[in-house]
């Protein structure tokens, strides 16, 4: 693994963890976004991820000398120069992935390979895009990756095995525990058990058969987790589960009414999640980190 200068593109909650565990454990780090709003809105991220890793880690200087390193781009040619590995962490609607892998193709290095952090959307179906197919895969992280360290590396069938190796190489050097798939599976291991879960307790909400908290509260007392379903909507940030209704709704008119309803009442009131202090829970005193949330109803 010859990995050194690494691309994440794409700046939202996932993509600046990426970046700033990459720079963490000593990688040379751009950051591309598409316009200067979204460049902004990273740094306000990485100064928060500062705080986080330094005291995680009980290392603050190396904290501030990773949230010091970063590079930052509007510009992909620019953004992917030198790169070794571009990340790519965007939006997860097809139509956005595509247009990013044709735009990659252009003007990436013919030595850089691509790996695509989508938490449902296949390899496979972006790899002609790419110009490269043999050199790209995906690499998922799950949020809170400083914590929650693993990296599933899941490559398509016109893959190349040496960069599924090289990826995964990758991912033991930022100190993640690399899940390497036989084949691929939308959603990965993670999501595959998690995704339906969550869709679950979501379907309750939108049929009014229970409030966000008492699905919570009912789950945490049920099982002895230490959080419900709407507290890990909170941490993944409310436009994941937007887009990926968003994208089913085509053939599912039910994910149509789930799509409106997280628009209307989190998305148009600013109610993102934990990145704006406000989701489903208020942050950073959650309702459901009470100890006395599970015990009375």
């Amino acid at each position: 693994m010859n990995f050194k200068n690494v691309t994440i593109a794409g700046s939202g909650v996932l993509g600046s963890q990426i970046a700033f565990q990459s720079a963490f454990f000593g990688f040379n780090v751009s950051v591309y976004d598409i316009n200067e709003g979204a460049i902004e809105a990273a740094k306000t991220r990485m100064i928060a991820l500062k705080d986080t890793y330094g005291a995680y880690f009980k290392d603050e200087a190396r904290a501030e000398k990773a949230l010091a390193s970063f590079s930052y781009f509007t510009d992909l040619a620019a953004a992917t120069k030198d790169a070794d590995l571009v990340i790519e962490a965007v939006p997860e609607r097809i139509e956005i992935k595509q247009s990013f892998y044709e735009n990659l193709a252009k003007v990436a290095p013919k030595k850089t390979v691509f790996a695509s952090n989508s938490s449902t959307l296949l390899p496979s179906q972006f790899a002609a895009f790419t110009g490269r197919p043999e050199k790209f895969l995906a690499l998922h992280f799950a949020n809170s990756i400083w914590q929650n360290n693993t990296a599933e590396v899941m490559g398509h069938p016109g893959t190349d095995v040496q960069y599924v190796e090289q990826v995964a190489d990758f991912a033991r050097a930022i100190q993640m525990i690399p899940f390497v798939l036989k084949k691929e599976q939308p959603g990965y291991i993670l999501n595959t058990l998690l995704v339906p879960f969550l869709s679950a307790a979501m379907e309750l909400w939108v049929k009014d058969i229970a409030d966000p908290q008492t699905i919570d509260k009912n789950w945490m007392i049920s099982t002895g987790a230490p959080r419900g379903p709407f507290a890990i909507y909170d941490i993944v940030g409310m436009e994941t589960p937007y887009n990926l209704n968003l994208m089913r709704a085509e053939k599912d008119p039910a994910a149509k009414f789930v799509a409106e309803k997280i628009k209307r009442e989190m998305i148009d009131q600013g109610k993102m999640g934990i990145s704006t202090g406000e989701g489903f829970y208020k942050y950073p005193n959650p309702a459901y980190l009470d100890p006395n949330f599970t015990k009375s109803n």
